[in-house]
């Protein structure tokens, strides 16, 4: 079960403060957004196409450098880090691309066993495999371990993306688009898995997705936005049945 957690910014894993960034002079895209994550919150953002969902987690990250306000991460600044101090606090953040982003030329063990080879080379060989096994375990694709990706399926290759994001025990977990071009079956169990890896790994998350039936099954809180900035937030059923007209577009087709 989704448990329900405050949103105090005095609780917050995440606390960003307005932030705004433009790409070039028209096109001003977050516009001192505001918004606090806690620790074990499952924060789903909604919005229209272009309004900025993307961005603004690409930000959390310095995938994409804001052009003003604060990004707050375990209380450290990231947009006040240098590249050393940013790429250290990066480790504590998994990121889970809406392509899943695979390595096509490696099999699914070298996929996972990539980032530990960088980023913990004190691990031995035994080591390694044996956390490459306990994330594919995790998800449920222990028999793939030796696949390439392009035998997989769309499904399993978010599933091998998620393990590989896991391998490094993230503290947050970013997911841009989790459940995009996925059945509805298969979107349904990349959601459960997706509130399982919380209860067990006891993450906090920001899930960017146009699926409602992901964000209902995931999401502690859900905000959307509006013009750059949150414009509503509370717990799905409290969107859900908000009257306000701009909200009830996004499920005038789920009535």
């Amino acid at each position: 079960m989704k448990k329900d957690v405050s949103n105090k910014e005095s609780d917050s894993i995440i606390s960003i403060q307005g932030l705004s960034k433009s790409f070039g002079k028209e096109n001003q895209v977050l516009k001192n957004l505001n918004l606090n994550v806690n620790k074990g919150e499952s924060m789903v953002l909604l919005g229209r196409s272009g309004s900025g969902k993307s961005v603004a987690i690409k930000c959390i990250v310095g995938l994409i450098k804001a052009d003003s306000g604060s990004i707050k991460v375990f209380g450290k600044d990231l947009l006040a880090m240098n590249t050393q101090q940013l790429n250290e606090e990066r480790l504590k953040i998994g990121f889970l691309f809406q392509s899943a982003a695979l390595y096509d030329s490696m099999t699914v063990a070298e996929n996972l066993g990539f980032p530990l080879r960088r980023h913990s080379p004190d691990l031995t060989e035994d080591e390694i495999n044996t956390c490459i096994k306990a994330a594919l375990e995790s998800v449920g694709l222990i028999d793939a371990i030796q696949k390439m990706p392009s035998a997989l399926s769309g499904g399993m290759r978010k599933r091998i993306a998620m393990a590989r994001t896991l391998i490094l025990k993230p503290e947050i977990m970013l997911y841009d688009e989790p459940t995009t071009g996925l059945d509805t079956i298969t979107s349904r169990e990349i959601s459960e898995l997706m509130v399982k890896i919380q209860e067990e790994y006891q993450s906090s998350s920001i899930i960017i997705t146009h699926d409602l039936a992901c964000a209902k099954r995931t999401g502690n809180q859900v905000a959307i936005l509006q013009n750059g900035r949150i414009g509503f937030q509370g717990t799905y059923e409290e969107v859900s049945n908000s009257t306000l007209p701009w909200i009830q577009e996004f499920f005038i087709d789920k009535k």
